[in-house]
């Protein structure tokens, strides 16, 4: 997911669901919008194909009629008909969030919200894991990076998007959240219980390797540029040989922020990243204060790194300044964009395909480190990171 503060972009939806739009004359005045898009042409289907909407007011009337087993609630109803057009996209980056999904959201990206402090995502359609924060719930409960979560207390999980799981999964302080999780190399389901707190995001730390700056970047929220931008003279201090990057399971974020980054490393108005619409290109550059630009560089990235973490991988590669150690990353090469409804409501939804600063489309394929190093389980339990080792041998 990636959501720029700094552009309006004006999204033509082909309907707006009828139910804002009103017309007198449409069954009895009963269903506002029917005139309105019965029968419109939809320009991207050959031959013009008319759209009848009729069929969902159809739909709708005889569920008002029929359905009599209990009350009916037209809200829900209205949010699972805008669910399903969004669904009907096949993207799961592209999803409709409820007033309650929208405010918790909100607070994800803020860096401080309640519930176990853990990063999730589809991965071969089953949500799994990118990483549990540091220091959080999660984490002191033992949830793993690549935990394939089934169920959320007793609710069953397959087929959610990642938003609705985050609800579940969100809660008060103090109160209880039971995960049933399947595990690379073990048969049998788990059971995790883990007790909800107050999350705060530190997105950015550092500290010296010797002679090595060594940075994390955990995510990349509204305020990740800022806190990285208030450690750049202490580590300049240190006169740092060489800088590690450590990108590992940071799922992205915004995608200012990430720029603001990129360009503490690559001269002003080189490339950073080449956003991809329908029919046009637009190239975001490098927005100068260079600070780190004659210092070797390399980023560790794996299978979890997404969307921004990236973007500043691809570009940090391309232009020539890093070289990257680790796992192929995650392959999100979508960018979103909020667009909130009157009520509270709002879409998520994929805008453009985003590509490195030489072309490349890393949607579905992932980024290929120029070393590959894997991580395994039993480097975890006995706490080796021959990734890092890698990085610390090339810069010494």
């Amino acid at each position: 997911m990636i959501k720029r503060i700094s552009k309006i972009i004006f999204l033509l939806l082909i309907f707006y669901l009828g139910f804002l739009l009103g017309d007198s004359d449409l069954m009895g005045s009963k269903y506002p919008g029917y005139n309105s898009i019965i029968n419109k042409e939809n320009e991207e289907i050959i031959n013009q194909e008319e759209i009848d909407f009729s069929l969902f007011w159809d739909a709708w009337k005889t569920v008002e009629d029929q359905y009599t087993i209990e009350q009916l609630d037209y809200k829900k109803m209205v949010y699972g008909a805008i669910s399903g057009m969004v669904n009907s996209l096949d993207d799961p980056y592209t999803v409709f969030l409820t007033p309650e999904e929208n405010k918790m959201f909100n607070q994800d990206m803020s860096g401080k919200f309640g519930g176990i402090g853990a990063e999730i995502g589809f991965r071969d359609g089953f949500l799994t894991v990118i990483t549990p924060l540091k220091d959080s719930p999660s984490q002191k409960a033992g949830l793993l990076a690549g935990d394939i979560i089934l169920k959320i207390d007793d609710e069953e999980i397959i087929g959610a998007n990642v938003d609705k799981a985050v609800y579940l999964i969100r809660g008060e302080k103090g109160t209880k959240v039971t995960l049933t999780i399947s595990r690379e190399g073990t048969d049998e389901l788990k059971k995790i219980e883990i007790i909800r707190d107050i999350v705060v995001v530190k997105t950015v730390e550092w500290e010296m390797m010797g002679n090595i700056a060594y940075i994390n970047i955990s995510q990349f929220s509204e305020d990740t540029s800022v806190e990285f931008d208030s450690y750049i003279n202490e580590i300049l201090i240190k006169d740092p040989k060489g800088i590690i990057i450590d990108l590992r399971n940071n799922s992205g974020g915004y995608l200012d922020d990430t720029e603001e980054i990129a360009s503490r490393f690559i001269n002003k108005g080189d490339a950073i990243v080449i956003e991809s619409y329908k029919n046009n290109k637009e190239i975001h550059k490098s927005k100068g204060g260079q600070k780190f630009g004659e210092i070797p560089v390399v980023v560790l990235i794996n299978e979890w790194s997404a969307s921004a973490s990236e973007i500043l991988a691809g570009t940090l590669k391309d232009n020539g300044k890093a070289k990257l150690v680790g796992e192929k990353t995650f392959g999100k090469g979508l960018v979103q964009v909020m667009r909130d409804l009157k009520d509270g409501s709002a879409i998520k939804i994929s805008v453009s395909r985003w590509l490195t600063p030489n072309g490349v489309d890393i949607n579905k394929s992932g980024i290929e480190p120029d070393f590959k190093i894997e991580f395994t389980e039993d480097d975890y339990i006995n706490e080796r990171d021959p990734q890092l080792e890698k990085a610390l041998e090339i810069l010494r």
